[in-house]
């Protein structure tokens, strides 16, 4: 069986990627990457449209602070409330910031292709600085935010409400539980789940007896592997190549994968997320195609004695806007 390392919005998420690179005798001979997408939705508003939003959504928006985390069911956002962070949500507000200097009254509402940039220049930083400086660049959460309405722009409304969120490839936002800035933001996922697949690359979570990219297996910490600092790619890979490997056999009841042409595969961590405290690590098994140019779709569950399932994360409702960014470098 080979072996494969993988180099690990709302707006922006500069393209979240995992690119990923085939191991054979120590060998470099392929690459992968995840294009990940964004949402970006205005705040729920009465009327606005006819849309009928209710008052007691807009307000707990308008009224939110750094920290609270919101969620809603519906996907143009008109249920939007402020829940427990312990609880399941979709967004966690960092930060409120005031536009208005750049864009004074009467201005245009910006156009589509403008907020990503627009998102990436107000929120980044104030996100960073809600997060103690601990925003992991290549991490599962991404930055985005919450817009006005094209009818609170007109009335004078020029406030984002900057906040961190969990996106699929797809750009469908994923709930979490948890605040960001007290938790590990490594792009990890639940051993059993599998990554569904999409033109040779990785996809948003799927069940297991779907087509899918990789299923995980486990989860390492480096932090424990390298207790005295950020290791290099090739130290990570050394060890990766064990424990992953390692982890791969007691999850299929030690089955012959390399039968079935099946990798093990990782995700190494960049120095950026390193500093951020990312220090953990998927192990996952895939294929790869005859030719290197990508994944090979597999089916059903390498688990021993399971049956096929790993059902993938809930996910927000289908139909909400999205848009989609260009790829960044996973980590």
């Amino acid at each position: 069986m080979e072996e494969m390392s993988a180099s690990a919005d709302r707006f922006p998420r500069p393209g979240r990627t995992r690119s990923t690179r085939v191991v054979m005798a120590g060998a470099l001979v392929g690459a992968f990457a995840l294009l990940a997408s964004s949402t970006l939705l205005s705040w729920p508003v009465r009327g606005g449209g006819g849309l009928g939003f209710s008052h007691a959504a807009s307000t707990a928006v308008f009224n939110a602070a750094p920290g609270t985390c919101l969620t809603w069911s519906k996907p143009d956002g008109s249920d939007m409330a402020a829940v427990n962070c312990a609880d399941r949500h979709l967004f966690e507000v960092s930060a409120a910031v005031d536009i208005a200097a750049r864009y004074p009254q009467g201005a245009a509402f910006p156009d589509p292709a403008a907020w990503p940039q627009l998102t990436q220049q107000t929120c980044t930083e104030p996100t960073r600085k809600y997060l103690g400086g601990r925003l992991d660049p290549f991490g599962r959460f991404g930055v985005g935010a919450l817009k006005p309405s094209e009818d609170q722009w007109r009335r004078g409304v020029r406030t984002l409400h900057c906040g961190l969120q969990n996106a699929a490839p797809s750009g469908r936002l994923l709930f979490t539980t948890g605040r960001v800035a007290e938790g590990d933001q490594s792009d990890v996922h639940e051993p059993g789940s599998c990554l569904g697949i999409v033109n040779k690359g990785v996809g948003d979570p799927v069940n297991c007896a779907q087509p899918h990219s990789f299923e995980i297996v486990g989860v390492i910490d480096l932090g424990t592997q390298f207790p005295n600092g950020f290791p290099p790619e090739g130290k990570q890979d050394e060890a990766l190549a064990g424990l992953c490997g390692k982890l791969a056999a007691d999850y299929s009841g030690h089955a012959d994968l390399g039968a079935r042409n099946l990798i093990v595969a990782w995700d190494n961590r960049r120095q950026e997320s390193w500093n951020a405290g990312s220090h953990r690590t998927d192990c996952k098994v895939g294929q790869k195609l005859p030719d290197n140019s990508g994944l090979a779709p597999v089916t059903g569950s390498i688990r021993a004695k399971a049956p096929l399932q790993a059902a993938p994360p809930q996910e927000a409702p289908q139909g909400a806007p999205q848009e989609q960014q260009p790829p960044r470098q996973g980590g």
